[in-house]
């Protein structure tokens, strides 16, 4: 197909930004390598699009990866911002918009009964960690094949051979010694936890290799095995927290856990993040108890504000219009490949959906990885933005469609779809 998409802006500052930042980019996924090519430069947002640096205008589909479900530059957020901003960008000292927003997540979510607030989803989850292991006395931990919880050592491990086995470096600078007490088994698998095992972290429902639901028991067994062996259950939810519903994944799966850890949403499009839970196994934290932890910028006041506003304009109802829009999207998408003839599946979970170019449903991270070795997503990545509709550049990443995302859009897209899905699958 050609088009008139020119990013000869984007070209050179990509060339600049080379001389200057390792990689040109300051988060890997965003040089695009898994799909080809050079990333384009983003100049501003509006609602459901981007417009880049040479003017295209693209639908966007990544939203800051989930953290803008209102859609980019909401009024609401600007303005509570800029009403942040004029008092001080950052005090080091607490205020009350803190405690406002954590009295909000608190009040969403039943069992969370005493919050942190943190920069970010790896500072979250570093935190869920020393705290299960200040309140256990263990060491262990366990995690899934396939879910991403942040870029801290010890949860930068990749599984071995067997069933569930103790981790290997999954980076480079990782000494073997930081694995070495990460426990890592397969999604949808409810492992063995013995009382060595200081707590379990996952996903309730993965989305950072694809969307991949939890199979019908997995979260309930996990949960049991937990109790049974004395470990803790940590919900990893800086996706899927007040993105699926206000509040926590917990209540549509039906299953509890000790601790969570949220972002993204809650922050409003700021760093902010979160790691709550049970009164008792929060209060092992400095100063109530020996786990220590800290931030400069934690509970920042622009971010608290940002999330505050952005929680205020998130009813029951747009929860359910989101889901309703994105079933609809998911629909039209698995129908423009199946009219093309090529191999698809498009799993959804409310208002989170995923590409998978697989003929059978992904449940796990092995499933995940022989959909993306097919190669097919990167064209299809390609033949999309070319039509001005922006994905995500990995095939391992989910869609995040937005509150600004209406039929207009929603039409858009399944259009460029099947003009795509076309191309990719002509002789």
């Amino acid at each position: 197909m050609s088009t008139d998409r020119t990013r000869q802006r984007s070209a050179a500052l990509f060339d600049r930004a080379l001389g200057v930042i390792p990689g040109g980019v300051n988060s890997p996924v965003r040089a695009f390598a898994a799909v080809g090519g050079d990333p384009f430069f983003v100049e501003r947002g509006e609602g459901a699009y981007l417009v880049d640096v040479d003017g295209n205008r693209y639908v966007d589909y990544v939203q800051s990866w989930g953290a803008s479900i209102l859609g980019h530059a909401h009024p609401a957020v600007v303005e509570a911002v800029q009403q942040a901003a004029v008092k001080g960008t950052t005090f080091g000292a607490p205020t009350e918009d803190e405690v406002r927003l954590a009295g909000e997540i608190e009040a969403a979510v039943p069992g969370c009964e005493l919050l942190r607030l943190v920069s970010s989803g790896t500072e979250a989850l570093m935190t869920a960690v020393r705290v299960a292991r200040g309140f256990t006395g263990r060491d262990r931990i366990l995690i899934f094949s396939g879910c991403y919880h942040g870029h801290s050592d010890a949860l930068l491990a990749a599984g071995g051979s067997g069933v569930a086995t103790l981790g290997l470096p999954a980076s480079a600078g990782v000494p073997a010694g930081a694995v070495a007490d990460t426990v890592v088994a397969p999604y949808n698998v409810v492992p063995q936890i013995d009382d060595r095992i200081a707590c379990v972290l996952v996903e309730p429902a993965a989305a950072n290799m694809g969307l991949v639901a939890p199979a019908e028991g997995f979260l309930a067994g996990l949960r049991e095995a937990c109790d049974a062996a004395g470990a803790l259950l940590c919900f990893d939810e800086v996706i899927t927290g007040f993105r699926l519903r206000r509040g926590s994944a917990a209540e549509l799966v039906g299953v509890r856990p000790d601790l969570w850890c949220f972002g993204k949403v809650v922050g409003g499009g700021l760093p902010l993040a979160a790691v709550g839970g049970r009164r008792d196994v929060m209060e092992v934290l400095a100063p109530l108890g020996p786990v220590y932890q800290a931030g400069t910028l934690s509970g920042n006041p622009l971010a608290t504000a940002a999330g505050l506003a952005v929680l205020a304009e998130l009813s029951d109802q747009d929860y359910e219009e989101l889901a309703g829009r994105v079933a609809r999207l998911a629909a039209g998408l698995a129908g423009a490949f199946a009219d093309a003839g090529l191999a698809a599946e498009v799993p959804r979970l409310r208002s989170l959906l995923s590409v998978f170019f697989s003929s059978a449903p992904v449940r796990d991270y092995e499933g995940a990885r022989a959909a993306a070795d097919t190669g097919v997503y990167p064209r299809f990545f390609n033949a999309m933005l070319e039509r001005g509709i922006a994905l995500a550049p990995s095939p391992y990443e989910v869609a995040f469609p937005s509150l600004a995302h209406g039929e207009e859009e929603i039409e858009r897209t399944i259009e460029a779809a099947t003009a795509a899905a076309r191309e990719i699958a002509a002789p």
